[in-house]
Protein backbone atom coordinates (compact mmCIF):
# COMPACT_ATOMS: atom_id res chain seq x y z
CA UNK A 1 0.00 0.00 0.00
CA UNK A 2 1.09 3.49 -0.97
CA UNK A 3 2.26 6.07 1.64
CA UNK A 4 2.41 9.62 1.98
CA UNK A 5 6.30 9.48 1.39
CA UNK A 6 5.72 7.76 -1.95
CA UNK A 7 3.87 10.20 -3.19
CA UNK A 8 6.07 13.57 -2.24
CA UNK A 9 9.01 11.63 -3.71
CA UNK A 10 6.76 11.01 -7.36
CA UNK A 11 5.83 14.33 -7.56
CA UNK A 12 8.91 16.11 -6.10
CA UNK A 13 7.38 17.65 -3.32
CA UNK A 14 7.32 17.35 0.57
CA UNK A 15 5.01 15.49 2.24
CA UNK A 16 3.87 18.64 4.03
CA UNK A 17 2.84 19.81 0.23
CA UNK A 18 0.64 16.34 -0.26
CA UNK A 19 -0.78 16.64 3.30
CA UNK A 20 -1.90 20.40 1.97
CA UNK A 21 -3.03 19.35 -1.34
CA UNK A 22 -5.76 17.25 0.27
CA UNK A 23 -6.38 19.03 3.59
CA UNK A 24 -7.27 22.14 1.61
CA UNK A 25 -5.16 24.12 4.31
CA UNK A 26 -3.03 26.00 2.64
CA UNK A 27 -3.15 27.42 -0.79
CA UNK A 28 -1.48 25.04 -2.74
CA UNK A 29 -0.53 26.47 -7.22
CA UNK A 30 -2.41 24.54 -9.65
CA UNK A 31 0.46 22.94 -11.20
CA UNK A 32 1.90 21.26 -8.14
CA UNK A 33 -1.73 19.94 -7.08
CA UNK A 34 -1.78 18.96 -10.17
CA UNK A 35 1.54 16.95 -10.00
CA UNK A 36 0.40 15.56 -6.44
CA UNK A 37 -3.22 14.45 -7.48
CA UNK A 38 -1.48 12.63 -10.64
CA UNK A 39 1.09 11.00 -8.37
CA UNK A 40 -1.49 9.74 -6.20
CA UNK A 41 -3.74 8.63 -8.63
CA UNK A 42 -0.66 6.74 -10.19
CA UNK A 43 0.62 4.94 -7.17
CA UNK A 44 -3.78 4.13 -5.78
CA UNK A 45 -2.74 6.59 -2.41
CA UNK A 46 -5.87 7.62 -0.71
CA UNK A 47 -5.27 9.62 2.62
CA UNK A 48 -6.10 8.15 5.54
CA UNK A 49 -8.45 10.01 7.30
CA UNK A 50 -7.55 8.71 11.16
CA UNK A 51 -4.03 9.06 10.66
CA UNK A 52 -4.19 12.73 9.75
CA UNK A 53 -6.41 13.59 12.29
CA UNK A 54 -3.46 12.08 14.74
CA UNK A 55 -1.36 14.28 13.08
CA UNK A 56 -3.72 17.41 13.43
CA UNK A 57 -5.33 16.86 16.47
CA UNK A 58 -8.43 17.44 14.43
CA UNK A 59 -11.01 15.12 13.30
CA UNK A 60 -12.76 17.26 10.33
CA UNK A 61 -16.02 16.29 12.03
CA UNK A 62 -18.59 18.02 14.34
CA UNK A 63 -21.31 16.03 16.08
CA UNK A 64 -24.87 16.66 16.12
CA UNK A 65 -26.74 15.62 19.41
CA UNK A 66 -30.55 14.86 19.13
CA UNK A 67 -32.11 12.88 21.93
CA UNK A 68 -33.60 9.76 21.17
CA UNK A 69 -36.69 9.35 22.62
CA UNK A 70 -38.55 5.91 21.28
CA UNK A 71 -37.93 6.01 17.69
CA UNK A 72 -35.98 7.70 15.21
CA UNK A 73 -38.29 10.34 13.71
CA UNK A 74 -37.01 14.26 12.21
CA UNK A 75 -39.65 16.08 12.17
CA UNK A 76 -39.56 19.14 9.85
CA UNK A 77 -38.12 21.98 12.21
CA UNK A 78 -34.85 18.93 12.73
CA UNK A 79 -34.84 18.47 8.85
CA UNK A 80 -34.40 21.95 7.85
CA UNK A 81 -32.18 22.53 10.96
CA UNK A 82 -29.37 19.21 9.87
CA UNK A 83 -29.90 21.18 5.83
CA UNK A 84 -28.59 24.29 7.30
CA UNK A 85 -26.37 22.94 9.68
CA UNK A 86 -24.76 20.09 6.83
CA UNK A 87 -24.63 22.72 4.47
CA UNK A 88 -22.77 25.40 6.63
CA UNK A 89 -20.06 22.26 7.73
CA UNK A 90 -19.34 21.49 4.27
CA UNK A 91 -18.04 25.07 3.70
CA UNK A 92 -15.45 24.34 5.68
CA UNK A 93 -15.00 20.94 4.83
CA UNK A 94 -16.71 19.65 7.81
CA UNK A 95 -18.50 16.36 8.11
CA UNK A 96 -21.02 16.10 10.66
CA UNK A 97 -21.70 12.96 12.60
CA UNK A 98 -25.54 12.52 13.95
CA UNK A 99 -25.56 11.39 17.35
CA UNK A 100 -28.44 10.19 18.64
CA UNK A 101 -26.93 8.95 22.17
CA UNK A 102 -29.95 9.77 25.07
CA UNK A 103 -28.55 11.35 28.31
CA UNK A 104 -28.57 8.43 29.82
CA UNK A 105 -26.20 7.17 27.70
CA UNK A 106 -24.26 9.89 27.50
CA UNK A 107 -21.57 9.42 29.54
CA UNK A 108 -17.47 9.75 28.69
CA UNK A 109 -16.52 6.26 27.34
CA UNK A 110 -19.18 6.95 24.78
CA UNK A 111 -18.46 10.56 24.40
CA UNK A 112 -14.57 9.83 24.48
CA UNK A 113 -15.56 7.72 21.23
CA UNK A 114 -16.90 10.00 18.95
CA UNK A 115 -14.88 11.27 16.29
CA UNK A 116 -15.50 14.67 16.63
CA UNK A 117 -14.08 18.75 17.02
CA UNK A 118 -17.17 19.79 18.83
CA UNK A 119 -20.93 19.23 19.07
CA UNK A 120 -24.10 20.92 18.47
CA UNK A 121 -27.13 20.36 21.02
CA UNK A 122 -30.83 20.60 20.08
CA UNK A 123 -33.58 20.32 22.43
CA UNK A 124 -32.60 21.44 25.39
CA UNK A 125 -34.23 20.48 28.91
CA UNK A 126 -33.84 21.40 32.28
CA UNK A 127 -30.55 20.72 33.84
CA UNK A 128 -29.63 18.97 30.35
CA UNK A 129 -26.94 16.03 31.12
CA UNK A 130 -25.23 16.59 28.24
CA UNK A 131 -24.30 19.81 28.44
CA UNK A 132 -22.97 19.37 32.15
CA UNK A 133 -20.31 16.63 30.23
CA UNK A 134 -19.75 18.76 27.71
CA UNK A 135 -18.81 21.33 29.80
CA UNK A 136 -16.92 19.29 32.52
CA UNK A 137 -14.60 17.48 29.96
CA UNK A 138 -13.82 21.25 28.14
CA UNK A 139 -15.15 19.96 24.83
CA UNK A 140 -16.41 22.69 22.36
CA UNK A 141 -20.45 22.78 22.09
CA UNK A 142 -23.26 24.75 21.03
CA UNK A 143 -26.52 24.83 22.07
CA UNK A 144 -30.01 25.15 20.00
CA UNK A 145 -32.60 26.52 22.18
CA UNK A 146 -32.21 28.13 25.31
CA UNK A 147 -29.84 26.40 27.84
CA UNK A 148 -31.47 25.74 31.39
CA UNK A 149 -28.35 24.48 33.45
CA UNK A 150 -28.23 26.34 36.80
CA UNK A 151 -24.52 25.70 37.93
CA UNK A 152 -22.96 26.72 35.08
CA UNK A 153 -22.76 30.30 34.41
CA UNK A 154 -22.03 30.75 30.31
CA UNK A 155 -23.41 28.51 27.35
CA UNK A 156 -22.76 29.44 24.01
CA UNK A 157 -26.03 29.13 22.10
CA UNK A 158 -28.40 30.23 19.55
CA UNK A 159 -32.12 30.54 19.40
CA UNK A 160 -34.87 32.00 17.99
CA UNK A 161 -36.50 34.40 20.75
CA UNK A 162 -39.35 32.28 22.08
CA UNK A 163 -40.75 34.61 24.10
CA UNK A 164 -41.41 37.03 21.15
CA UNK A 165 -43.21 34.00 18.94
CA UNK A 166 -45.38 33.25 22.03
CA UNK A 167 -46.41 36.71 22.63
CA UNK A 168 -46.48 37.62 18.39
CA UNK A 169 -48.78 34.76 17.40
CA UNK A 170 -51.04 35.77 20.38
CA UNK A 171 -51.23 39.07 19.61
CA UNK A 172 -51.44 38.60 15.49
CA UNK A 173 -55.24 36.63 16.98
CA UNK A 174 -55.97 39.28 19.31
CA UNK A 175 -55.66 41.91 16.67
CA UNK A 176 -58.29 39.57 14.76
CA UNK A 177 -60.66 39.92 17.27
CA UNK A 178 -60.17 36.94 19.15
CA UNK A 179 -59.90 36.31 22.50
CA UNK A 180 -60.83 32.65 23.07
CA UNK A 181 -57.86 31.26 22.22
CA UNK A 182 -55.93 27.67 22.87
CA UNK A 183 -52.57 27.47 22.86
CA UNK A 184 -51.40 23.79 22.52
CA UNK A 185 -47.92 23.35 23.30
CA UNK A 186 -44.67 21.02 23.18
CA UNK A 187 -43.74 19.36 26.50
CA UNK A 188 -43.11 21.64 29.17
CA UNK A 189 -39.83 19.80 29.87
CA UNK A 190 -38.47 21.52 26.87
CA UNK A 191 -36.77 25.24 27.49
CA UNK A 192 -38.73 26.58 24.37
CA UNK A 193 -42.44 25.62 26.03
CA UNK A 194 -41.79 27.66 28.60
CA UNK A 195 -40.64 30.85 26.49
CA UNK A 196 -43.05 30.32 24.29
CA UNK A 197 -46.12 29.87 27.08
CA UNK A 198 -44.62 33.18 28.95
CA UNK A 199 -44.97 35.16 25.56
CA UNK A 200 -48.89 34.01 24.81
CA UNK A 201 -49.94 34.95 28.47
CA UNK A 202 -48.10 38.29 28.45
CA UNK A 203 -49.67 39.57 25.48
CA UNK A 204 -53.08 38.30 26.68
CA UNK A 205 -52.32 40.44 30.45
CA UNK A 206 -51.73 43.30 28.31
CA UNK A 207 -54.53 43.43 26.45
CA UNK A 208 -56.23 42.63 29.84
CA UNK A 209 -58.15 39.22 28.77
CA UNK A 210 -59.53 37.29 31.83
CA UNK A 211 -58.30 34.31 32.38
CA UNK A 212 -60.94 31.77 32.00
CA UNK A 213 -61.40 32.90 28.57
CA UNK A 214 -58.53 31.35 27.27
CA UNK A 215 -56.38 28.32 27.73
CA UNK A 216 -52.71 26.61 27.28
CA UNK A 217 -51.89 22.94 27.12
CA UNK A 218 -48.47 21.62 27.55
CA UNK A 219 -48.17 17.62 25.44
CA UNK A 220 -47.71 15.51 28.42
CA UNK A 221 -44.99 13.51 27.01
CA UNK A 222 -42.69 12.89 24.39
CA UNK A 223 -43.66 9.92 23.77
CA UNK A 224 -46.84 10.92 22.66
CA UNK A 225 -46.85 11.98 19.04
CA UNK A 226 -48.19 15.78 18.41
CA UNK A 227 -50.62 14.91 15.75
CA UNK A 228 -52.67 12.43 18.09
CA UNK A 229 -52.22 15.31 21.10
CA UNK A 230 -53.53 17.46 18.59
CA UNK A 231 -56.54 15.68 17.84
CA UNK A 232 -57.08 14.33 21.38
CA UNK A 233 -57.11 17.77 22.75
CA UNK A 234 -59.19 19.46 20.12
CA UNK A 235 -61.86 16.29 20.08
CA UNK A 236 -61.86 17.25 24.02
CA UNK A 237 -62.28 20.66 23.88
CA UNK A 238 -64.71 21.13 21.49
CA UNK A 239 -65.92 17.82 21.65
CA UNK A 240 -69.11 17.07 24.52
CA UNK A 241 -66.56 19.61 26.22
CA UNK A 242 -68.02 22.44 23.94
CA UNK A 243 -65.55 24.90 25.76
CA UNK A 244 -65.47 28.81 23.51
CA UNK A 245 -62.59 28.85 21.51
CA UNK A 246 -62.62 30.97 17.91
CA UNK A 247 -58.80 30.12 17.47
CA UNK A 248 -56.08 27.62 18.22
CA UNK A 249 -52.41 27.89 18.21
CA UNK A 250 -50.28 24.71 17.23
CA UNK A 251 -46.55 24.15 17.86
CA UNK A 252 -45.93 22.18 15.60
CA UNK A 253 -47.03 20.85 11.94
CA UNK A 254 -47.82 17.59 13.04
CA UNK A 255 -49.62 19.25 15.37
CA UNK A 256 -51.73 20.98 13.45
CA UNK A 257 -52.98 18.45 11.62
CA UNK A 258 -54.02 16.45 14.01
CA UNK A 259 -56.12 19.54 14.89
CA UNK A 260 -57.79 19.56 11.22
CA UNK A 261 -58.35 15.88 11.26
CA UNK A 262 -60.25 16.62 15.16
CA UNK A 263 -62.46 19.46 13.05
CA UNK A 264 -63.33 17.52 9.96
CA UNK A 265 -64.35 14.74 12.46
CA UNK A 266 -66.80 17.28 14.66
CA UNK A 267 -67.40 18.90 11.11
CA UNK A 268 -66.18 22.46 11.92
CA UNK A 269 -64.20 24.34 9.23
CA UNK A 270 -61.37 26.34 9.07
CA UNK A 271 -61.53 29.59 9.32
CA UNK A 272 -64.99 29.98 9.28
CA UNK A 273 -65.80 27.87 12.57
CA UNK A 274 -62.16 28.33 14.29
CA UNK A 275 -58.93 29.91 13.01
CA UNK A 276 -55.90 28.15 13.03
CA UNK A 277 -52.17 28.73 13.48
CA UNK A 278 -49.20 27.05 13.00
CA UNK A 279 -45.76 27.83 14.44
CA UNK A 280 -43.69 25.93 12.04
CA UNK A 281 -40.12 24.88 11.00
CA UNK A 282 -40.96 24.49 7.25
CA UNK A 283 -43.97 26.66 6.13
CA UNK A 284 -43.92 24.79 2.91
CA UNK A 285 -45.99 21.98 4.35
CA UNK A 286 -48.49 24.19 5.52
CA UNK A 287 -49.17 25.50 1.68
CA UNK A 288 -50.11 21.92 0.94
CA UNK A 289 -53.20 22.00 3.06
CA UNK A 290 -56.94 23.76 2.37
CA UNK A 291 -56.78 26.38 3.46
CA UNK A 292 -53.54 27.58 3.34
CA UNK A 293 -52.28 27.79 6.64
CA UNK A 294 -50.60 30.45 8.56
CA UNK A 295 -47.68 30.61 9.83
CA UNK A 296 -45.04 31.60 11.66
CA UNK A 297 -41.81 31.18 10.18
CA UNK A 298 -38.60 29.54 12.46
CA UNK A 299 -36.22 29.82 10.27
CA UNK A 300 -35.02 26.60 10.85
CA UNK A 301 -32.26 26.43 8.36
CA UNK A 302 -30.84 29.79 9.49
CA UNK A 303 -30.95 28.81 13.28
CA UNK A 304 -28.59 25.41 11.45
CA UNK A 305 -26.13 27.78 10.02
CA UNK A 306 -25.74 30.43 12.81
CA UNK A 307 -25.31 27.21 15.00
CA UNK A 308 -22.11 25.97 12.89
CA UNK A 309 -20.97 29.76 12.80
CA UNK A 310 -20.76 29.72 16.83
CA UNK A 311 -19.42 26.83 16.85
CA UNK A 312 -16.30 27.25 14.67
CA UNK A 313 -15.91 30.56 16.39
CA UNK A 314 -15.47 28.52 19.81
CA UNK A 315 -13.25 26.07 17.69
CA UNK A 316 -10.90 28.86 16.80
CA UNK A 317 -11.06 27.56 13.18
CA UNK A 318 -12.54 31.05 11.53
CA UNK A 319 -10.82 34.56 11.86
CA UNK A 320 -11.87 38.00 10.71
CA UNK A 321 -15.16 36.79 10.55
CA UNK A 322 -18.28 39.17 12.40
CA UNK A 323 -19.94 37.82 15.49
CA UNK A 324 -21.95 34.95 14.79
CA UNK A 325 -26.17 35.77 14.59
CA UNK A 326 -27.08 34.57 18.03
CA UNK A 327 -30.80 34.91 18.13
CA UNK A 328 -32.85 34.31 14.77
CA UNK A 329 -36.08 36.30 14.57
CA UNK A 330 -39.39 34.21 13.14
CA UNK A 331 -41.73 36.09 11.00
CA UNK A 332 -45.20 35.65 10.37
CA UNK A 333 -46.46 34.12 6.88
CA UNK A 334 -50.10 35.04 6.25
CA UNK A 335 -52.41 32.51 4.63
CA UNK A 336 -55.91 32.06 4.82
CA UNK A 337 -56.78 29.74 7.85
CA UNK A 338 -57.20 32.31 10.22
CA UNK A 339 -60.43 35.38 9.95
CA UNK A 340 -61.01 38.62 11.78
CA UNK A 341 -63.89 38.46 14.24
CA UNK A 342 -66.90 40.52 13.56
Amino acid sequence: MSKIDDVAKLANVSKGTVSNVFSRKRPISAEVAKRVLEASKKLNYVPNHIARSLATKQTMTIGLNIPFINHIYFNSFQTHLINGIVARAAKKKYRVLLDTLSQGELDLPNLSSLPMDGVILIDPAEEDERIELLHQFNIPYVVIGRPANSNIDHVSYVDSDNVQIGYDTCRYLLELGHEHIVFLNVPEKMTVAVDRKKGFELAMQEQGIDEQSYSHHFRPQLKLEPSEFGYLKTMELLGEKRTKVTAIIADDESLAMGVLRALTVLKLSVPEDLSLIVISGDPSLAQKTEPLLTTVDLRASRLGEAAVDTLFKKMNIVHGEPEPEGIIQAKIIEKNSCRRMK
